[in-house]
């Protein structure tokens, strides 16, 4: 098939050659990404890390995306007991089990590695040298929990209770999940062991190696404010919107941080011949001490010139993906122990943390049997690049794709005719009142929208991007519907008609790029419909797909996933309270005879303050009662029996634009309330 495709530089995507190392150079953008390291199976940040790394590459930077099994510590010790296997044996089972997931999810790691290597332990035991050579360790000894059926010492995963500070029976004895207050297992009321419960729990001293933060704490608070700034972070628990440092821990002044347990599994706390081993022989190096070491230990992995990444802060951003609650160990811990190790690390640039998962209304949790974890989806046969379907998906850009590809094929014979524009930028103001322009601002509203989605995405803003996304091919079947492209434009107005799908088929090749990040598997398919290779995110509008080029097979982008498999996946992931729901719902919605009754009429939605509504905010209500009225005219015109009726796909396509709209005015308007609430 005749590709015919604009070659001017920087349009392809440089697509790493197999087997080559991506390495950052000076000068260059490179994109150092890690997610946090998982230790049970849920896809969370990791997912977000790889669309902001997809991203990256379709901007033809240096991006190098990292992650791993985090291995040592008392979770992995704790859950090997559960199972009557070793540590070892437990991160090998878990460990294929997570590559297996992440390459079904399509997750595109560069390298996705595991925390109990050499490499790991060379760099953590370096670190803890230095700091002890800095003198910013010192020996303390302190009551800790011991269990006296176990007959040992209990590290903070083994220990559970009632946290102190807001009385969740369940927190463990490092961190309660429901406050997010760091704890020591001693704090705990009435504590528990996880082996037995059953077991007496009691105190002894023991003594671990402690590291001194309150002396790290003036250059960590001066590197947080430095990077906040830099990076554009959003506001998060360790510092708010105005450069505020607001994290608790800090502001009430950093106490010295343990960095040793009394554990068998993890990297041996490192004693120098002819130094006194300070009686930490036979311990083991905390497991959050030792686990951010996981990224460049990792990266080391990957390739044995590692420290280009993590030795240059001047050329390399790293941008760091996790959940909330692990936001004080990757501003304020791990940064304290890289400057305390004295040396010019790699550090933070961006933070970008996943809020708690949601399934449905609840929180995702694995011992309550709430949400869709990476095996579970899988099992369900939906291809992960489908995770978004829905109907404004279907509706908008896969008839979008489907429409223009298909007449091509059928009225052209799979060939691009020629629209009359030359390769380049489209012009992006054209004479409204020209003919042959039948939707002058078309080219001006995409390059706007492109805008805004680069934006999004170079900020981190990744749901805002994908909306952006969607708005573009709506603005790509609104082309359509303002051209009418059709049999009848074919007809009369030919020179218009191979325009429109000339613009249109370019659009389609920039949705390509756009879409690549969060749905990869689809932007293959659509350059397979399209016949063309991987391009770059465009800045505006181009020419790039010329006349004379051969189309390849035209197909459908998605399918609707059926209504009953919905209700039977909510059920099956919604945990026992979903399943309860169902069976309530089903037993009220019977009427006597076997009929359901009538639901009662939802309540109207509270109106909206004037006091607050933005010139956006009435601009977008404008234009929800234009596509309100637009929609209601189509289907008019469909039960008409006089006149030209508009097809399914276009009274679809308007429904799904002010859907769009609508959502968009409720984000807006949340966004409002949020800041009247402040």
């Amino acid at each position: 098939m005749a590709q015919k495709i604009n070659p001017a530089p920087g349009i392809f995507m440089n697509l790493p050659k197999e087997g080559e190392a991506i390495l950052p150079e000076a000068g260059e953008e490179n994109i150092l990404i890690t997610s946090a390291l998982p230790y049970c199976n849920i896809i969370g940040s990791t997912l977000s890390a790889d669309v902001f790394a997809r991203y990256n590459r379709t901007r033809n930077r240096r991006t190098l995306y990292v992650c791993g099994t985090d291995e040592y510590g008392t979770a992995t010790e704790t859950q090997a007991l559960k199972e009557g296997i070793t540590p070892q044996q437990l991160c090998d089972k878990y460990y294929a089990l997570h590559k297996e997931t992440y390459q079904w999810f399509e997750i595109g790691f560069d390298h996705f590695g595991r925390t109990s290597t050499p490499a790991q332990t060379e760099i953590c035991q370096e670190v803890y040298l230095n700091l002890k050579d800095h003198n910013l360790l010192e020996k303390q000894t302190k009551e800790q929990t011991y269990c006296e059926g176990c007959a040992k010492f209990l590290a903070d995963r083994f220990v559970e209770g009632t946290c102190p500070n807001c009385g969740y029976e369940d927190a463990r004895g490092d961190q309660c999940d429901a406050c997010s207050r760091t704890l020591d297992p001693i704090e705990l009321i009435n504590p528990r062991c996880l082996v037995d419960k059953t077991h007496k729990i009691t105190t002894k001293s023991t003594s671990h190696m402690y590291v001194k933060l309150d002396e790290i704490q003036p250059r960590l608070e001066e590197w947080i404010k430095r990077s906040w700034k830099e990076g554009k972070w959003s506001p998060n628990s360790t510092i708010n919107a105005d450069g505020e440092i607001v994290d608790a821990r800090v502001k009430a002044g950093l106490r010295p941080s343990p960095l040793t347990r009394d554990l068998q599994w993890g990297v041996r706390v490192p004693v120098r011949p002819g130094e006194p081993s300070d009686g930490m022989e036979n311990k083991v190096l905390y497991v959050w001490f030792d686990a951010p070491f996981g990224y460049p230990s990792i990266t080391a992995s990957y390739t044995p010139e590692w420290k280009r990444w993590w030795f240059d802060h001047k050329n390399v951003r790293l941008f760091q993906f996790m959940g909330k609650d692990n936001v004080y160990f990757h501003t304020v811990f791990w940064p304290s122990i890289l400057l305390g190790d004295g040396r010019d690390w790699t550090t933070l640039h961006h933070l970008s943390t996943t809020e708690y998962l949601q399934y449905e209304s609840g929180k995702f949790s694995k011992s309550r049997n709430v949400g869709v974890f990476g095996p579970g989806a899988r099992e369900t046969g939906v291809p992960a690049s489908i995770a978004a379907n829905n109907n404004i998906l279907l509706n908008n850009f896969g008839n979008f794709v489907n429409r223009v590809v298909r007449f091509i094929h059928a009225k052209f014979n799979g060939e691009l005719p020629d629209g009359g524009d030359v390769s380049g930028p489209y012009p992006a103001d054209t004479d409204p009142q020209d003919p042959n322009y039948p939707d002058p601002t078309f080219i001006s509203e995409v390059n706007q929208l492109l805008s805004d989605y680069v934006s999004a995405m170079e900020s981190v803003r990744l749901r805002l991007a994908l909306q952006h996304v969607m708005s573009i091919s709506a603005r790509g079947n609104l082309y359509l519907q303002r051209c009418n492209l059709g049999n009848a434009l074919l007809a009369e107005q030919p020179k218009i008609c191979a325009q429109t799908l000339a613009r249109a088929l370019n659009l389609i090749y920039a949705l390509s790029a756009l879409i690549h990040p969060f749905m990869p598997a689809t932007s293959r398919e659509i350059l397979e419909q399209i016949n063309a290779p991987p391009r770059t995110v465009p800045l505006v509008l181009s020419n790039d797909i010329l006349a004379g080029h051969t189309l390849g097979r035209p197909g459908y982008l998605f399918t609707k996933i059926d209504d009953a498999k919905a209700d039977e996946w909510r059920i099956r992931f919604g945990g026992n309270q979903a399943a309860a729901a169902a069976s309530a719902a089903k037993e009220t919605g019977k009427k006597k005879g076997g009929k359901k009754e009538k639901s009662a009429a939802a309540p109207s939605a509270p109106k909206f303050p004037d006091e607050l509504k933005t010139d956006e905010i009435r601009d977008v209500e404008t234009q929800i009662k234009t596509q309100g009225d637009a929609v209601r005219q189509l289907k008019e015109k469909q039960k008409s029996a006089q006149g030209e009726k508009p097809s399914i796909d276009d009274v679809e396509i308007a429904v799904a634009e002010l859907l769009r709209l609508k959502s968009h005015l409720a984000e807006l308007q949340q966004q409002e309330l949020a800041k009247a609430k402040a």
